[in-house]
C-alpha cells in the first residue's frame, strides 16, 4: 500500500469469537465489507444507492485473506484499504489489519466486478466511479 490507505475502526464482538477465543475466520470478511461500505459512500458511491439504481452491480469475484495474528473479543483495531487496480470493468481492494500498535494482524484482497444486474453480464466500469476510486489507487 503505497498511497495513503482509507482506515475503518472495527471491535470484534462476542459474536465474531469461535470456540478457540479468535476471530472465526470468515467474520473477517464481514468487518472488511463494512469497510468497504464506509469507502464507497466516502467517494460518493454509496452502496445503497448503486443498489437501488439497478444500473449496475459491483460483486466480488474472488477474495483472499493470510492470518497473522489472533484477533480477540473487543480488540480495537483498524482496517486500512487500497484500491490496488482498476481496468475495464472491475478493481481490486487490498486490505490490512492493524492495532494502534501497527501491528499488522491480517491482509486480505478482494476483486469486484462490474456487471449488469439483468443481464449478469460484464459491463464497463462507469468513469465517474473509475475517477473517485483513483484517489485510494496507484493506478491515478
Amino acid at each position: 500500500m503505497d498511497q495513503t490507505p482509507f482506515r475503518h475502526p472495527f471491535l470484534p464482538t462476542l459474536y465474531d469469537i469461535d470456540a478457540a477465543g479468535v476471530l472465526f475466520f470468515g467474520h473477517l470478511f464481514r468487518h472488511l465489507h463494512d469497510a468497504y461500505e464506509a469507502f464507497m459512500a466516502e467517494v460518493g458511491w454509496p452502496l445503497p444507492e448503486i443498489i437501488a439504481e439497478g444500473r449496475f452491480a459491483l460483486p466480488i469475484v474472488h477474495t483472499s485473506a493470510d492470518y497473522l495474528l489472533p484477533i480477540r473479543h473487543g480488540q480495537a483495531l483498524m482496517v486500512e484499504l487500497a484500491v490496488t487496480e482498476i481496468d475495464e470493468s472491475g478493481f481490486g481492494i487490498d486490505y490490512r489489519i492493524r492495532d494502534a500498535d501497527n501491528r499488522l494482524y491480517a491482509t486480505a484482497s478482494t476483486r469486484h466486478r462490474c456487471i449488469a444486474p439483468e443481464a449478469q453480464k460484464r459491463c464497463p466500469l462507469p468513469e465517474a466511479l473509475r475517477r473517485s476510486l483513483r484517489h485510494y489507487s496507484n493506478s491515478r
